[in-house]
């Protein structure tokens, strides 16, 4: 995989770097050292002089060091592959990052077991997180220049993440937006709160359908804080149901029935615009089934 670019206005090939490719000054010294940096096919330093209409390559495929993950064969849900991103549908009760608690068994470890059975040696870089019992897309990078790319996408907010919640209770609006700082609760390391001291986090949400005693509910995040979706439906009063940390157990799903269904980026390397949906998984689909049946059922 491979930065081009044909030379119009810079005079070096750190400008080109900087500011066409924007490649942070941490990666551009792992390029150096590697030495992919071309200049007309001919490999060159960063502080090379340029001039118009010569062609600037940057090979982002170099092998790094991944043994801090243990590979576990496990079953992928591929969305998408290409040489710069892995997509994967992820399941409930799966972690990402390997702990103390999962340090085998997590998605990561998955992945890395794929990687080497594709020949590939690259560090295991997921670009978005999920909690162990949310449902739904996850994106892997498989390289820095490509994670930096779509965090910088995530920090300007144009990068779209949007989930489906089942919540507790009847929201009175169609439509409405939760503006409501987040940070660590004290005494948890687990747990957060709304405080007006944390850090911004932004909620816009959106009515699917209202039931009897449940809503149907689209969440669109802004910001991504830790368990944000989570700590705002509890705050306005409508915890997602089967949340035990932030609401309460129930009986129509075993774990909080959250799902990030829908991711929208631009493609680091291409510049299209890149769309992809998650089928609402089986748990879901059937906690829904229930309420749509006691629903018509109570209305007879």
């Amino acid at each position: 995989m491979k930065l081009q670019y044909i030379n119009e206005k810079y005079n070096t090939i750190y400008d080109v770097l900087k500011n066409e490719f924007e490649i942070s000054n941490r990666l551009i010294t792992k390029i150096k050292k590697s030495k992919k940096i071309f200049l007309n096919n001919s490999s060159v330093s960063s502080l090379q002089q340029i001039k118009k209409g010569d062609l600037i390559e940057v090979l982002l495929d170099f092998d790094e060091d991944s043994t801090n993950i243990i590979p576990t064969k496990m079953p992928l849900k591929i969305l998408y592959e290409d040489d710069s991103l892995l997509i994967v549908n992820k399941s409930a009760n799966i972690a990402i990052h390997p702990s103390i608690l999962h340090y085998s068994n997590t998605l990561s470890n998955g992945v890395k077991y794929y990687f080497n059975e594709i020949g590939l040696q690259r560090k295991i870089r997921p670009v978005n997180r999920l909690d162990r019992d949310t449902s739904g897309i996850v994106i892997f990078a498989k390289n820095e220049y490509v994670q930096e790319c779509l965090i910088k996408q995530m920090s300007n907010n144009s990068f779209k993440k949007e989930y489906i919640a089942l919540c507790e209770g009847v929201f009175e609006k169609k439509e409405g937006t939760i503006n409501a700082p987040i940070s660590r609760k004290e005494n948890s390391i687990i747990e957060r709160c709304i405080n007006n001291d944390g850090e911004k986090a932004i909620t816009h949400f959106l009515v699917l359908h209202r039931f009897s005693n449940y809503t149907l509910v689209q969440c669109i995040l802004e910001t991504g804080r830790t368990h944000q979706i989570r700590v705002h439906m509890s705050y306005i009063g409508h915890p997602i149901i089967g949340d035990t940390l932030y609401g309460n157990s129930s009986n129509l799903i075993n774990r909080q029935a959250l799902h990030a269904y829908k991711i929208i980026f631009v493609h680091p390397l291409t510049k299209k615009i890149m769309r992809f949906i998650s089928p609402i998984p089986e748990d879901m689909k059937k906690a829904y089934e229930k309420i749509l049946e006691n629903t018509k059922g109570s209305n007879k």
